[in-house]
């Protein structure tokens, strides 16, 4: 069973709603109230004058709720080995409750529980994702049988079975129309803003929303082995298999914090003044890391929603400039989305409005995306589309429907067993053939044009961005990926993927580079979750824009360019921010090991090197002359 129904309730089948990490709570209880105990301390102390006992008796609770937790993890990274910055905070506090400096302590306090609640939130994302699916999905169906409608739980549900789905419902199995006629809302899957129309014979999706009227349907699977629980399974594997990448705070602290340490130690040992050790201490407090870092993450965020992009995972900032393989999904991303019928080639004795016409009224029916552009081109010809009595759209046999006493059939060349002498030959991009009574009637062409800057955008990655490699990655068919590939130059294609099939190459490509995905529709979701970056483009759906880590509002390549730039600057602030702050740090323990600094002096330097730090971060937030370089 997969894992997506097995996890769930086992009445339903529907999956529960991934737990959060217990520790969240926590760490954003110890911020709240440091913030709050702060600010109440301040208030006792400059508003009202109170006495040192009284307006430091906040700080001590702070000290002593937050800080023992914040000790315990300490204890536990030294015996693992683990030397971070959030480690050299540690010790920051020890060393300040010892020089009675509360106020210090208690910040570092709220810098750390603040920080972990935040980082905590981001990863929550992927569960997120999976939340809202099984949301969607109902709990019950509705069997048709002798007597009338009788509700029954998905786990109830057999192949075969006939069911009802009433209006608005969702459909809860793949399945075949036997009666109705209507449209279901299949978005969630293809990402395409419209209804698909319905009649006996053709299939429906688990999780398509339906419409105004009743649909009879006969199961074709099983709740477990739909379409819908089939999402959900890549999605929770993406979820369970997705790394954390170590954050330039981390990187920082790793050797920041034993350097310091040994230059505290070395201060006391050949001194002989604890004095020193506790001078160092205080002059070494990471704050250029705490606060300079946020603060500048804070200012690319900001700086990115004034460009209409909205940042979800505050890590992505850190790493979509260092990304080296560039993936993008073609249909909606790379091109505009609607693909145009573009010539009409006809066989002896048939005219192409007849063909057209009857072309457009079968694809009434049809999920393929070029449905839309053969519906759109009969319509700017005003031609009368016909009352289609049955419709099917089995694998392998193309599109059916049955117009009075007419068939017809649209289907492709791949799918042919014999080639008519009139068929012209393959172009590039998008066909699809047309029988009439299994005759031979004419040839439909589209193309799906690229974005007037995809050819630019794509073609600066490698000298702009150190792009290593650039794939083109979609659903689509193996001749119009080829068309489009190489009207833009992207040399490495994959074409008539699944979702599945996505996520299994995002893996491996991720595997050997950090990757940035960038997509539109629900079946890039998985993929998003895989990559080391995942960007969703434009009007992307719920689901789609839950994955990613930012959400490009705009559905302009340019503004993915502007968020790679933003990253980019961001990323050089932060290290000038963490690392001078650090490195003027070190001038002062030096000083401070060798009794040039006492631990009140050393205090107070350490305040002009965090503003420092702090007022270079800030430049993060301030508008960039320009933010595209193609």
């Amino acid at each position: 069973m997969p894992a997506s129904i097995h996890t769930g309730d086992a009445q339903t089948g529907t999956a529960n709603p991934p737990t959060r990490n217990p520790s969240y709570p926590k760490e954003t209880f110890i911020a709240a109230l440091a913030a709050a105990c702060i600010l109440i301390s301040l208030s006792l102390r400059f508003g009202f004058h109170a006495t040192a006992a009284v307006w430091e008796s906040p700080l001590l609770l702070t000290l002593l709720v937050g800080g023992a937790p914040l000790l315990i993890d300490l204890g536990r990274k030294l015996l693992s080995g683990q030397f971070g910055s959030d480690l050299l905070a540690g010790l920051s506090v020890v060393t300040a409750v010892l020089l009675g400096e509360y106020l210090v302590g208690a910040i570092v306090v709220l810098m750390l529980s603040g920080g972990t609640a935040l980082e905590h939130y981001a990863t929550q994302r992927a569960s997120a994702v999976l939340g809202a699916l099984a949301r969607r999905m109902p709990n019950i169906a509705h069997r048709k049988t002798a007597s009338g409608v009788v509700e029954i739980t998905l786990n109830d549900i057999s192949i075969g079975q006939v069911l009802v789905v009433l209006p608005h419902e969702i459909c809860p199995v793949d399945g075949v129309v036997v009666a109705g006629h209507g449209s279901m809302d299949e978005s969630y899957l293809t990402g395409e803003p419209f209804e698909m129309s319905k009649t006996p014979g053709l299939e429906v999706l688990s999780g398509a929303v339906n419409g105004e009227s009743v649909m009879t349907i006969a199961a074709s699977k099983l709740p477990v082995d739909s379409r819908y629980a089939k999402i959900m399974q890549v999605m929770r594997a993406s979820e369970e298999n997705r790394t954390r990448m170590r954050r330039i705070g981390d990187r920082i602290g790793a050797w920041y914090t034993p350097l310091a340490v040994a230059v505290a130690l070395a201060g006391w040992l050949l001194s002989g003044h604890a004095d020193r050790f506790l001078a160092v201490m205080v002059i070494a407090t990471p704050c250029p890391v705490l606060i300079a870092i946020p603060v500048a993450v804070i200012g690319g965020i900001s700086l990115a929603a004034r460009r209409g992009i909205v940042i979800k995972n505050p890590a992505m900032l850190e790493q979509i400039d260092t990304c080296r393989t560039l993936i993008f999904d073609k249909t909606g991303t790379l091109t505009y989305g609607r693909p145009l019928l573009t010539d009409i080639v006809c066989a002896p004795g048939f005219s192409p409005e007849e063909v057209l016409a009857a072309a457009a009224s079968v694809e009434v029916y049809s999920r393929h995306p070029l449905a839309g552009a053969i519906v759109t081109a009969a319509e700017e010809a005003k031609l009368p589309l016909e009352t289609v009595n049955l419709a099917s759209e089995k694998p392998g046999e193309g599109l059916r429907g049955l117009i009075g006493e007419k068939k017809v059939q649209i289907t492709g060349r791949a799918k042919l067993t014999e080639i008519p002498p009139a068929l012209p030959p393959a172009a590039g991009g998008l066909e699809c053939l047309v029988f009439i009574n299994d005759a031979y009637a004419g040839t439909l062409r589209f193309h799906d044009e690229p974005r007037a800057e995809s050819h630019s955008f794509v073609n600066h990655l490698k000298p702009r961005h150190g792009a290593a490699k650039v794939i083109l990655l979609s659903g689509d068919r193996e001749s119009e990926v080829q068309y489009f590939g190489s009207k833009l130059g992207i040399a490495e294609l994959h074409a008539g993927k699944s979702p599945e099939e996505k996520v299994a190459i995002v893996q491996q490509e991720t595997r050997l580079a950090r990757t940035l995905y960038v997509g539109d529709g629900i079946n890039d979701a998985a993929a998003m979750l895989n990559a080391t970056v995942g960007v969703a483009f434009g009007k992307a759906s719920d689901i789609t824009a839950e994955a990613a880590d930012a959400v490009v509002l705009e559905p302009s390549l340019a503004k993915v360019d502007e968020l790679i730039h933003i990253g980019r600057r961001m990323r050089a602030i932060t290290i000038q921010s963490a690392v001078g702050g650090m490195a003027l740090s070190m001038i002062g323990m030096i000083a401070a090991a060798m009794g040039y600094l006492p631990p009140v002096a050393g205090a107070v330097t350490q305040e002009f090197i965090d503003l420092a730090a702090v007022l270079n971060a800030v430049r993060v937030s301030l508008p960039a002359k320009d933010l595209t370089d193609f």
